[in-house]
């Protein structure tokens, strides 16, 4: 991108198309240009997919798939000789002559969205990562593990490609550190990818593998990644050291590397290693610091793009939005939530301008079918190398070719790109296809895509089947490609047996109540509810409290310093005079009814029940901080919480900044057994109220005890600014315990110092306890919405990275505290998400529902209601009039097809459409009479 010129609503971005010498309509990713490409990329560690000759694969396997030539490696474009791509592609597709070309688009708002690049450990190598062939990145080891890597997913070590037998990862590599090339932050991700990476290589060795990781504190920080970190130690038995390594030695006789350390016992320690792998972190790459500057957006001093916590994705220039790691580093749940919060934001801008250039797809007239004997089509992808390596797809083909009312099958090199889109469409009218097999990956990704082109041709999208002979195949039996390939014949047969009794299936339409429900009015609930109404859509807010603000009334700054109580006052009374808001304060839920669309919401506020009318639900409810039983909290008044200090800085209580000597304890009913997670906020929060303290009296001692100290990504300057203001940060040793009592009027605290190993004992005025942020364990929200609560009591997502902030339940949306802990930026992004993935809801005013839903034979039922009280979804109900009152019917509206009804049904009175028992029983009777 050359330039970006106008203003919100109107800017023209002008853009310079680089050549790709592919005509992208003509490339059918056959890989043939690839394949006879004589040039070689000169690194097996390529982070790409498979970028290893001048031909590679562009884009993930999750969109269509082409091939681009790189300039750079073509010898051609290099020297003016070769040109063997364009001789061997059979669709001349391959086009020397394409030029650089500029173009001008004109649009209402950007989204900057370049993401990062990771850390180069040859910039600076202190480790010898550029000596040593088996000192490794984070990202490398990744490729080594992946069946498409350089070594198949077989784990070896590169030097010798010997099987490892012990295997240390270097934490904060080019992270959390100031010298020649590195960055003062926390990068995020980097603890729990290698904890990740660590389990992973113990699953791929074939013999017992020793895995240490070697840190300065261990991040787990994010929602449910504490038990993943106790995981890998208690179950996997990756050994944690806390050591800070700076130099790896070579061990010229067997390869190996030594690595020598304190432990924490005060031991020196040298160990060897097979394979190190350096965690690296993130950074903003000199491309999007070239495009921040100029478009004219600010930069902070780390080049990331700058953002306050109130406008967590809008850039200093309006109409410009960010999201994922250009702001800061984050994981994949952090980065999907924020890109739906950029979305939304624009959207909330070119609110007045929706459908105004929004095209109809024209759809093909649905084919019927009826009466028609099954004609089946069967389609084999070899997924590149990542099936046909491992499985003989030609072989499977010529057996489908066998297999009853299959008139066709053919192999694919990637079913899912668009070119085998458009030609499967067109075989489907070609052959007179009625039925069609996919055998690929899995549905669970690819199967809408496949239903997609059905539509396209003009047939239902249910008369459909697909095997998974990725993951079930090639990906499990990969040392047994003989049995993979007979495997992936069997699956291929099941399926084409239950496609031949598939039955076309009706998608029931649904209207949308043009209404939203916002339930909590904290700071996440209020502005999911001004995104929502700026928008133009009418949103209530139930709040039990008698007053909007939730837990933000109790917060004093942000950990950037700004003021939350201004801004909370500020988004109060904007939420309190817009027009598309109906405030409930002091109200409870009493009943829900309904369904994504129509929802009913009966709720009791002053002394009368009220039933709301909406199409969407957002959970915005919030938890609340512990008030602990230990610490002498409630004892001694000298004993608070963190909040409860933030309320005292709020007021400017004239007693705060007068002590000598305060403390703050970490991880107080965080991270123990009763609540085996990390808090998230705590440590940040007690290093932004320790340099207030610090502020308001330079002479005061002020003390930290924690266990991993957690102030990830930019937080860390606090960490860093903290140690420079004298503020005493020590490491206790857990396990010792941590002891608080009153001496002689005095409150003394006992721990262990895990650094010098000793008993240690102060003596402060004012003692800080970061306790839990907890949910409310047995919430009646998750019962009256049919949504789940994890082990810690917060609701939980649809999936944890693709839908981050929808529920299971359609039309249910969650944010803030009460899906996990987090800041109040954080909160906001997650928010804006939130109200945003319902828009996509409200915006379509009718929606498809879908065909595979349960369905009830009334005359064989025997009203026994076990389906009614089994169903979780309340999709079962009682027939009230008519001939069959007093039997059960299903709301296919609410029916998720989970089949929960039809396996407990004792009278076989229900029926799952497209899983019937007559297709389920195809495929175990087809395999029983192949085995025989």
């Amino acid at each position: 991108m050359k330039d970006i010129s106008g203003v919100e609503g109107n800017f023209h971005v002008k853009v310079t198309q680089n050549p790709r010498y592919v005509d992208m309509e003509k490339c059918i990713a056959c890989g043939l240009c690839a394949e006879k490409c004589p040039k070689k990329v000169a690194s097996e560690y390529d982070a790409g997919l498979i970028k290893r000759k001048a031909a590679y694969i562009q884009y993930a396997q999750a969109v269509p798939l082409k091939y681009a030539l790189d300039p750079s490696q073509c010898i051609y474009l290099q020297k003016g000789k070769c040109r063997v791509c364009e001789k061997f592609c059979p669709t001349d597709a391959i086009k020397f002559d394409d030029q650089q070309k500029e173009v001008t688009i004109n649009v209402g708002a950007v989204i900057l969205s370049s993401g990062s690049e990771t850390y180069n450990p040859e910039h600076h190598d202190i480790h010898g990562y550029s000596k040593s062939k088996n000192i490794v990145t984070s990202l490398e080891f990744e490729r080594m593990l992946s069946s498409s890597g350089p070594y198949g997913g077989h784990l070896v070590r590169p030097s010798d490609k010997k099987e490892p037998k012990k295997i240390a990862w270097l934490q904060c590599v080019g992270s959390r550190d100031e010298h020649i090339g590195a960055k003062g932050y926390c990068s995020s991700v980097c603890c729990t990818y290698a904890i990740k990476e660590a389990m992973l290589a113990k699953e791929h060795s074939a013999a017992p593998l020793d895995t240490a990781i070697f840190y300065i504190d261990i991040r787990t920080h994010g929602k449910d990644f504490e038990k993943y970190f106790n995981r890998g130690k208690e179950e996997s038995g990756i050994r944690f050291i806390k050591s800070k390594i700076t130099h790896i030695i070579p061990v010229a006789d067997n390869d190996t590397l030594s690595i020598q350390y304190i432990d924490e016992t005060g031991k020196r320690v040298d160990e060897t290693f097979d394979i190190v792998v350096l965690s690296i972190g993130l950074g903003t790459g000199k491309s999007t610091i070239d495009l921040a500057r100029r478009v004219g957006v600010e930069l902070n001093h780390y080049d990331f793009i700058s953002t306050t916590s109130f406008e967590p994705v809008q850039a200093s220039r309006p109409g410009f939005y960010i999201c994922g790691t250009l702001e800061a580093p984050k994981d994949i749940p952090q980065s999907v939530i924020e890109s739906s919060a950029a979305a939304g934001m624009a959207g909330r801008s070119l609110s007045e301008f929706r459908w105004t250039q929004t095209k109809t797809k024209e759809i093909q007239p649905e084919i019927d079918v009826a009466g028609e004997p099954p004609q089946i089509g069967v389609f084999i992808c070899r997924c590149g190398t990542n099936i046909a390596s491992v499985v003989d797809v030609p072989a499977v083909v010529e057996a489908a070719k066998t297999f009853p009312h299959v008139v066709y099958a053919e192999e694919n090199m990637f079913s899912c790109s668009q070119d085998t889109q458009d030609n499967l469409a067109a075989l489907i009218k070609e052959k007179g296809l009625n039925r069609v097999v996919v055998s690929a990956c899995t549905p669970k990704t690819h199967e809408p895509l496949f239903q997609e082109t059905l539509i396209n041709a003009g047939l239902n999208k249910y008369l459909f089947e697909m095997a998974n002979i990725r993951n079930q195949c090639s990906w499990v039996h990969r040392k047994h490609p003989e049995d993979a390939t007979k495997k992936a014949i069997d699956l291929v047969r099941m399926a084409v047996a239950k496609v031949a009794l598939h039955q076309p299936l009706p998608e029931p339409s649904l209207e949308v109540n043009q209404s939203a429900l916002i339930i909590g009015g904290g700071i996440a609930g209020m502005t999911a509810a001004k995104t929502l109404a700026d928008q133009g859509y009418h949103t209530f807010i139930v709040e039990r409290e008698k007053n909007l603000g939730g837990q933000a009334l109790c917060l004093h700054e942000t950990w950037r310093g700004e003021d939350i109580q201004q801004n909370l006052t500020e988004l109060i009374e904007s939420t309190k005079t817009n027009d598309n808001i109906d405030i409930h304060l002091g109200t409870t839920i009493k009943a829900v009814e309904g369904f994504v669309g129509n929802f009913e919401t009966t709720i009791q506020t002053k002394g009368e029940e009220l039933t709301l009318a909406h199409g969407i639900t957002i959970l915005a409810s919030g938890a609340s901080e512990l008030k602990p039983d230990a610490h002498l909290y409630g004892d001694d008044p000298r004993v608070i919480t963190s909040l409860e200090l933030d309320r005292k800085l709020i007021e400017n209580d004239p007693s705060i900044g007068k002590q000598k000597t305060a403390v703050f304890i970490q991880c107080v009913g965080s991270r123990i057994p009763e609540r085996p997670y990390c808090s998230k906020v705590c440590c940040t929060h007690s290093l932004k109220n320790a340099l207030k303290l610090k502020e308001m009296n330079p002479e005061m001692d002020v003390f930290i005890l924690y266990r991993d100290m957690r102030s990830y990504g930019l937080r860390e300057d606090l960490y860093r600014e903290a140690r420079r203001r004298d503020i005493h940060i020590l490491r206790y040793d857990f396990e010792k315990g941590l002891n608080v009592s009153k001496e002689n009027g005095n409150l003394q605290i006992e721990f262990t110092d895990s650094s010098i190993r000793r008993r240690m004992e102060i003596i402060p005025d004012l003692l800080v306890l970061a306790t839990a942020i907890v949910p409310e364990k047995e919430n009646p929200l998750a019962r009256l919405y049919k949504i789940t609560q994890n082990d810690d009591g917060f609701f939980m997502e649809a999936h944890v990275k693709l839908r981050p902030v929808d529920c299971a339940t359609d039309g249910v949306f969650i944010c803030g505290l009460t899906h996990a802990p987090k800041p109040v930026d954080e909160s906001i992004a997650q928010a804006v998400a939130a109200a945003t993935r319902g828009i996509t809801l409200l915006a379509k005013k009718t929606i498809q529902m879908s065909g595979t839903v349960a369905m009830t034979d009334p005359v064989n039922c025997s009203s026994c209601g076990v389906c009614v009280a089994i169903c979780p979804y309340s999709a079962p109900l009682f027939t009230e009039k008519g001939p069959f009152a007093g039997k059960a019917e299903i709301n296919p509206v609410l029916c998720k097809g989970c089949g929960l009804c039809v396996a407990s049904c004792r009278s076989g009175a229900i029926h799952l459409k497209g899983f019937d028992n007559d297709q389920i029983f195809s495929q175990i009777f087809t395999m029983n009479e192949t085995l025989s």
